[in-house]
């Protein structure tokens, strides 16, 4: 599936007429100021494992994206992913832990679906605590405490 995952991303670089707005790059005082703004859905895409071990950002939607051995169904994520968001146009920012799983997500999304009011978290949760942001802790049920 990784190799399916990048395949997506090399065609969606080479064939620009996929593009929508494309992924959009947040920084953690950008995240901060969005969501006291906006009703941005937050999705932290780390593991389960990552979740109960570092925290997550506050209100975030625990939607794990790739399984341990970096597969994945993006049908049924879409799926969970729609259930939840508001609208069309509500903003979705996804999270990992250091970006680069967030980065590559999006710009699926974006480029190849042509989704759009897509976001992703410069650095994850990693610069989120580095920014002196907090995390919370997830509760038996994978929901943010």
């Amino acid at each position: 599936m990784k190799s399916i995952l990048l395949g997506l991303c090399l065609f969606g670089c080479a064939n620009t007429q996929l593009k929508a707005d494309g992924l959009i790059n947040l920084s953690s005082a950008q995240l901060s100021e969005m969501s006291v703004q906006q009703s941005p859905m937050l999705i932290d895409i780390r593991t389960e494992q990552e979740w109960k071990k570092s925290g997550v950002i506050r209100d975030s939607h625990l939607l794990q994206f790739f399984d341990n051995q970096g597969d994945f169904d993006m049908s049924e994520w879409l799926s969970n992913v729609q259930k939840i968001r508001s609208s069309n146009d509500q903003p979705v920012v996804l999270i990992c832990r250091s970006g680069n799983r967030s980065k590559k997500v999006g710009d699926v999304l974006t480029r190849q679906l042509g989704m759009k009011n897509i976001y992703h978290l410069q650095g994850g949760v990693n610069a989120w605590q580095q920014s002196g942001h907090k995390l919370v802790t997830v509760c038996e049920s994978n929901v943010p405490c």
